[in-house]
């Protein structure tokens, strides 16, 4: 059975994950058995409707066709994290966000929503694409749960605070449409995450209202400053850090416990995680762990290398 993983992020993290790749396709005796990469989610920056993290700087349309070449080849999808849940009628018909639409509306591509207004916009405009339902809405009520299975999602992210609470999954319909997200920074049970999720859409309506005013230009820091903010030392934790919490789900608790249970689908969140945490998080879970030590070493040796991959064996 593949056990598939949801990467980050396709701009941000852009050469390390073609290099990730090649790695898993080259070298496959490093890995875990079954592990595919599912997708590689995220968004260009100054991308409006994205969502769940504030994505600032500018991209532009050749990084754009660039970017999707180059993991739709591979035949991995993009998923784009439109998920700012502040979205008015008015967002919809931004220029940036509809131009990356078209340029990957190929039919392998898909898009995660949080918004209603944003998801109906995106069934009808540009129906091939995938839609997943996004841990953004906080569905922890287990008969809500299984209602938003029912709909028409390809994958449904479930709520981390469900990770370990496996009289609940054991329950739950359509685990085969099921997204666990594997290694939460945040709090468990946090009351301020539907909060947080709203001043992070806040500050990326800013960030790119400034960019339409101010072309080609990285925002200021008086402009920063006034953005609505949220101090949370959970967004700093590392892959070390977050094994202590109870949302953590391990390695070999998926290949022992999650798999056999009939879910298949997890996701590795840090989009704007540092390289080398990602690094060591990618590894801890899709290397087997006596091949990390060296797995590391070639990883690292083709970022240097421009991702020419070595083979030794």
């Amino acid at each position: 059975m593949a056990v598939k993983f949801h990467l980050p992020d396709f701009s941000v993290h852009y050469k390390l994950n073609l290099v990730f790749t090649a790695m898993v396709k080259s070298c496959p005796y490093f890995f875990r058995e079954g592990v595919e990469i599912a997708s590689f989610y995220g968004a260009f920056p100054q991308s409006l409707w994205n969502g769940g993290r504030t994505m600032p700087g500018i991209s532009d349309e050749g990084f754009v066709r660039e970017a999707v070449a180059a993991f739709n080849q591979q035949g991995i999808p993009l998923r784009f994290t439109f998920t700012n849940p502040l979205l008015k009628s008015e967002h919809l018909h931004d220029k940036f966000c509809n131009t990356i639409m078209k340029i990957a509306d190929n039919g392998l591509n898909e898009v995660i929503v949080n918004s209603p207004l944003l998801e109906q916009y995106i069934r009808k405009t540009y129906p091939r694409y995938k839609i997943t339902s996004s841990t953004c809405k906080r569905i922890t009520d287990f008969n809500k749960l299984c209602e938003e299975l029912e709909k028409d999602y390809h994958i449904v992210v479930l709520d981390y605070d469900l990770n370990n609470k496996f009289d609940l999954l054991e329950k739950i319909p359509h685990k085969d449409k099921c997204e666990l997200l594997v290694n939460a920074c945040c709090e468990p049970q946090c009351k301020r995450r539907t909060k947080h999720y709203e001043i992070l859409g806040k500050q990326q309506i800013m960030v790119c209202d400034y960019i339409k005013k101010h072309p080609n230009q990285l925002i200021d820091e008086k402009t920063e400053r006034s953005m609505p903010s949220m101090k949370c030392d959970c967004v700093d934790r590392n892959i070390f850090e977050i094994k202590g919490l109870s949302t953590h789900i391990s390695p070999d608790a998926i290949w022992e416990k999650y798999v056999p249970m009939g879910f298949n689908q997890f996701k590795i969140e840090g989009r704007t995680s540092p390289r080398l945490n990602l690094i060591e998080t990618y590894l801890y879970y899709m290397a087997k762990p006596e091949c990390i030590d060296e797995a590391r070493y070639i990883f690292l040796f083709n970022l240097e290398n421009n991702g020419v991959i070595r083979i030794d064996k």
